[in-house]
């Protein structure tokens, strides 16, 4: 992932202070959310946008105490359903800019997927027989 693709970068961090003395890196791009873990075996797990369906914010009372929180993401990958960036610092920015940057992605590849739950099959017929 290039630097300049690269929105935001975060680091895993301790629950306790804050401190980020781990070995996970986050980066968040228009394009890409990039899950890069591990200090002898490294592994790389990468996600496109236009996959995340939807993101949530979790904080607990010590997340709170040190500026942390976990934004999970809940993606269509087949590699990972959730990907989750946990004790990062600003995770609410992050997170609205994940929705926002997923929403823009689904529409650019013109992937937007409509969802019509109380529909009836006739309905649906009907819908398909009118475009």
């Amino acid at each position: 992932m290039d630097k300049e693709s690269v929105k935001y970068r975060a680091r895993k961090r301790w629950g306790f202070l804050g401190l980020p003395w781990t070995f996970t890196v986050y980066n968040v791009g228009e394009d890409l959310l990039t899950v890069d873990a591990g200090f002898f075996r490294r592994e790389e797990n990468d996600c496109y946008m236009y996959k995340i369906q939807d993101a949530k914010l979790t904080r607990s009372l010590t997340q709170r105490m040190f500026g942390l929180g976990t934004v999970t993401c809940f993606t269509g990958d087949t590699t990972d359903k959730q990907l989750v960036l946990k004790n990062i610092r600003q995770s609410m920015e992050i997170k609205d800019y994940i929705i926002k940057a997923s929403e823009q992605a689904r529409l650019r590849r013109r992937t937007v997927n409509m969802q019509n739950i109380g529909a009836d099959i006739d309905d649906l017929d009907t819908i398909i027989d009118n475009a």
